[in-house]
């Protein structure tokens, strides 16, 4: 069982991690999820070439991937940091509050965060990023520091999925479980 800051997965992006993770997981029946593109509105096309040489964005998105996984409907961002620090301007509003909709429909709502200078991804439940939203949104804090993350949350590659992420999908889901029958 490898781990996924391993040498061999270095120079991959995170949205090279996360596609090659889905694929896997689409072929082997777990899950169907795709990429939502974020939608543009071309302003120059070179003709010879067939290329979009300037464009801008036609509205605001909403995450970056959605999806099914056993039935649950999914969605989520990816987002990287290049420090221990977070800034929460990195999720807009349009995009937390599309999540938070998410999650009033049953679906589950998530952050995929890759830290970049450590080679280490962390799944960030919707509870948690709506901790660090209000906190950011009521005076406090605008970021959050690796420490305030639930590093059982922390990402390993497993039998060629490079970003396992279902598994700590799992998690919260047992984690919400739990919860709902405490309360």
């Amino acid at each position: 069982m490898s781990t996924w800051n391993s040498r061999g997965l270095r120079g991959s992006t995170l949205e090279d991690f996360i596609n090659f993770s889905i694929e896997k997981y689409t072929e082997s029946g777990i899950a169907l999820i795709q990429k939502i593109p974020t939608p543009i509105k071309p302003i120059k096309i070179d003709s010879e070439n067939r290329h979009i040489t300037l464009a801008y964005f036609d509205k605001k998105s909403t995450v970056d991937y959605i999806g099914v996984v056993q039935g649950i409907p999914v969605c989520f961002d990816a987002k990287e940091c290049a420090c221990d620090t977070f800034s929460m301007q990195n999720i807009h509003d349009h995009q937390f509050l599309f999540m938070e909709r998410f999650e009033r429909q049953k679906g589950i709502s998530f952050i995929l965060l890759y830290y970049s200078h450590l080679n280490e991804g962390y799944y960030i439940p919707f509870a948690k990023l709506k901790e660090f939203h209000n906190r950011s949104k009521t005076g406090g804090r605008k970021s959050f520091k690796i420490e305030e993350i639930d590093k059982s949350f922390k990402i390993r590659s497993y039998q060629g999925v490079p970003l396992h992420f279902l598994e700590m999908l799992q998690r919260d889901l047992l984690l919400r479980d739990r919860e709902s029958t405490e309360n």
